[in-house]
């Protein structure tokens, strides 16, 4: 599986929307289901609900790693802001 959450986090970028990137979800469960109904298994063989649970696993974890890409963003402006906050009123001190 370590593919296709390459080939998920590959199609998905931190600066897209919510939407766009639900969009982009709904294509790859799509995507899963037609393939899982060319392998024409019953629909109450455990492979197709492990496939399913692996691919929301899969969008979960893609989700927070977009997470933690934002918090650091964050984290990293906040600080910046700071030091510059900090460099201006320490300028005239002496």
């Amino acid at each position: 599986m370590s593919d296709f959450a390459d080939l998920v986090a590959r199609a998905i970028t931190p600066s897209m929307d919510r939407p766009a990137r639900e969009a982009v979800y709904t294509v790859v469960r799509q995507a899963v289901q037609r393939l899982q109904e060319r392998e024409s298994l019953p629909a109450d063989d455990p492979r197709i609900a492990l496939q399913r649970h692996l691919v929301e696993e899969t969008i979960r974890d893609v989700e927070g790693d977009i997470a933690r890409h934002e918090a650091l963003r964050k984290l990293d402006a906040a600080l910046a802001a700071q030091n510059a906050a900090h460099t201006g009123q320490g300028g005239g001190r002496r």
